[in-house]
Formats: C-alpha cells, sequence, structure tokens
C-alpha cells in the first residue's frame, strides 16, 4: 500500500489514487496498454475473421453440401438441421483455428498471462468443441422450427427462446459446464475461510458451496464469482487470488462479486442482452430476405429455412453486434461499477479494491480517455476504481470504518 494511501488527517483520495497507479512502472504500464488496445484490433479482425470463414463456406459450396449431407442422413427437417450444424460446428472451428491459436495461446503467452503448455491447451479448446456439439445443434434447431413454424414472427419468438436458455445454462454452469475445464474443492481451512463465510452470510448468500478452482494451470488472472441460482449458487475464488493477493484483497474482490449476486445482475443483464440480441434478430429478420435475393442463388440457398443459409444470417449479425459494442459494454460498465460499490460497503476493504485494481491493470489499460473507456470497456477502469475506492475511504475516515489496512 502506499503511504498517500493511508488514513490520517492528511489524506486526499486523489493524491492517493496516482500513488496507487505509480505502482505501475512504465515498462508495465506500456505492456498493459500494449495488451488491452491490441485487443481493439482483434475485435475487428475477428469481425473480419469470422466475415471471410463465412464467404468461405458459402462461396466454396461447402454450406450447400453440408445441408445436402444432412438431408441424406435425415429427411426430418429439424433432424436435418441439427446434422448440419455439428458440421457447421466442426468446420468453423477449423477455418477458424489459425485467430484462435493466436489469440488464446500464443499472445497470451506473449504477455505472460498464459501458464498451458500447448497440449493441456488444445485439450481444453477440444472440451469446448464438443460440449458446442453437444448444445448447438439443439439450440439451433429449435431456432430453425422458429422460422418454419412462425414465419414473420421468428425472431420475436427466437428472442424469447434464447432468454429461457440463457436462464436455463445459468443454472447449470457451476454444476456441469465450469467442472470441465477445472477442479473444484472446498475452501482451504483458515483464517480467510472463516471470514469469506462469515461476509456470505452477512449478504444473504448460501454459504454451504464455497469452493476453490485450480486455475493457475491456465492463466496467471485473479478471479472470482458468485454464480447459479435455484440450489445451484456457487461462491468461488480461484487459487491465484489466494495464493498471490492479500487478505483484503481477497474480500474485496468477493465483496464486489457478491454485489452481483445479491443485486440480481446475473438475471437483470439476461434481460439487458436479450433485449439487445432481439434488436439483433429483428435486423437480421429486415436484412436476411433481401441478402437471399441477392446471393441466395448464387451460394444455392432455398430461403430462410435454409440451414445451409446460417453463414449469412450470422455474418448479419456479427455486424450487428459490432457496431452495438459500446451498448453492450455499457451494460455490463454499469453493472460492474455496482458491483464496486456494493463490495466497498460490504467488505469494507478500500485498500485492498485498490490493490486488486492494480493487479488486474498489468493486463488492462489503467487509464484510458473517456470516449475509450464507453466504447472498449466492459469493466470501469484501473483509474475508476481505485479513485472510488480513496473516495471511498475518504468520506469514512471520520466514522472509522475507513481506517482498515
Amino acid at each position: 500500500m502506499p503511504d498517500a494511501a493511508r488514513p490520517g488527517p492528511d489524506f486526499n483520495a486523489d493524491r492517493a489514487t496516482e500513488a496507487y497507479l505509480a505502482l505501475l512502472s512504465p515498462e508495465q504500464r506500456a505492456q498493459s496498454d500494449a495488451y488491452f488496445e491490441g485487443g481493439y484490433w482483434l475485435q475487428l479482425w475477428g469481425l473480419l475473421y469470422g466475415l471471410l470463414v463465412a464467404w468461405i463456406l458459402l462461396r466454396s459450396g461447402l454450406s450447400r453440401k453440408m445441408r445436402d449431407f444432412g438431408r441424406r442422413v435425415s429427411k426430418r427437417p429439424w433432424l436435418a438441421t441439427m446434422v448440419y450444424v455439428a458440421q457447421w460446428v466442426l468446420v468453423g472451428s477449423l477455418l477458424a483455428l489459425p485467430l484462435t491459436v493466436y489469440q488464446g495461446y500464443f499472445r497470451e503467452h506473449a504477455y505472460g498471462l498464459a501458464t498451458q503448455g500447448f497440449g493441456d491447451w488444445t485439450v481444453d479448446q477440444l472440451k469446448g468443441l464438443l460440449i458446442s456439439l453437444i448444445i448447438m445443434p439443439p439450440v439451433i434447431g429449435l431456432l430453425y422450427a422458429a422460422v418454419r413454424k412462425t414465419a414473420e414472427r421468428w425472431w420475436i419468438w427466437a428472442t424469447g427462446g434464447t432468454f429461457l436458455l440463457m436462464l436455463f445454462f445459468m443454472m447449470i454452469a457451476p454444476v456441469f459446464l465450469d467442472p470441465v475445464f477445472n477442479d473444484y474443492k472446498p475452501l482451504r481451512q483458515g483464517e480467510v475461510r472463516e471470514e469469506v463465510l462469515s461476509l456470505a452470510r452477512a449478504n444473504m448468500i448460501p454459504d454451504d458451496n464455497v469452493v476453490e478452482f485450480d486455475a493457475s494451470r491456465q492463466t496467471t488472472r485473479i478471479s472470482a464469482n458468485v454464480s447459479g441460482f435455484l440450489g445451484t449458487t456457487r461462491v468461488a475464488l480461484n487459487d491465484n487470488l489466494l495464493e498471490r493477493t492479500s487478505k483484503p484483497e481477497i474480500l474485496a474482490v468477493l465483496g464486489h462479486e457478491m454485489g452481483h449476486y445479491v443485486l440480481n445482475h446475473g438475471l437483470r443483464l439476461i434481460i439487458y442482452m436479450t433485449l439487445i440480441l432481439g434488436c439483433g434478430f429483428w435486423v437480421v429478420h429486415r436484412l436476411f430476405d433481401r441478402a437471399l435475393l441477392r446471393w441466395g442463388p448464387r451460394f444455392g440457398l432455398e430461403g430462410r429455412a435454409d440451414p445451409a443459409a446460417l453463414p449469412l444470417a450470422l455474418a448479419i449479425l456479427s455486424l450487428f453486434f459490432f457496431f452495438a459494442t459500446p451498448l453492450t459494454n455499457s451494460v455490463v460498465r454499469q453493472a460492474e461499477a455496482e458491483a464496486d460499490a456494493y463490495g466497498l460497503n460490504a467488505a469494507q476493504e478500500p485498500n485492498g479494491f485498490a490493490m486488486a485494481a492494480m493487479r488486474l491493470s498489468t493486463y488492462r489499460k489503467i487509464k484510458p480517455g473517456a470516449l475509450e473507456e464507453i466504447i472498449f470497456y466492459d469493466h470501469p477502469s484501473g483509474y475508476a476504481r481505485v479513485h472510488r475506492s480513496m473516495i471511498w475511504l475518504q468520506e469514512h475516515q471520520q466514522s472509522g470504518t475507513g481506517n482498515r489496512e
């Protein structure tokens, strides 16, 4: 903790904030900025690469051939569609592999953020692919059923169905999905465990499923979460947080995550994202038929309900979400700011939260411009979080609750 951040009669929130920012060396700050700003370009390259993959699938006739194979497997439209989607997942993943390997493996290692060897990383990717092969065919199959059955109203039914699916996966993720990639075990005994359990009880969060997981096998990042509902609620801390940070930092991070749970951000964000996705489906609905009239005959596409046209529909949806990025980021960032405020009041560890924000700033640009933060940040910047913590400390000194170090 910087001396300027210690409570006292001369404490000043702005001065304390700058003292925290000075903990990053110029070299660390340059590397952090380079990593995060590189992510801006990756969003663009990811969009262009995805559009290229869609074009290859359509222009080569591969999408049409996969549809025809599905029809040979089954005359039932729903099953033929699922067979197509399974092929699309496999072929799309293969075509996207160069960017996936660069972004997920080589780039992470170049910035010291990854710990996995290529073999273990590949195994995790194959696990994710298997999950996609299990989930995507029935999900997209239901989407196409809505297209066939409801005609012009398909996008409304698709939006409602997506909302229910997101709720379902929010419930099952802690039990069935997360353990595929990491080992979860009860939080280790000790003082930290007792304080974490106490913090959970004080905030009306179930304390019967508090666990830690081995994120260090994949990354150097610190994290925690409170996830699930309807009996699947789980408080989880990664081992990097437990082993590389102090108790005040752990409690501050948990206070933030508990804020998400208590403020019902999971459900709220699902509602907001469903509404945004609904707008995206409406845009696809408005543009898709026109695109089919122009390019459908060239690519052998038969109509709106033809699964071979899926790459074209997803290209339109990808463009929508690319331009909606400032909106989606702002929705999430607002929830994160609310959880920050909740966590400061719950854990009462302002210096712990400030130090955690500085640790995160080793791979997040710490002080962006105002417009830059609106467009690219789905969390408050490190500067904003440290400054909020120091203001909290300044305002709580007289009450005595701000004197914890």
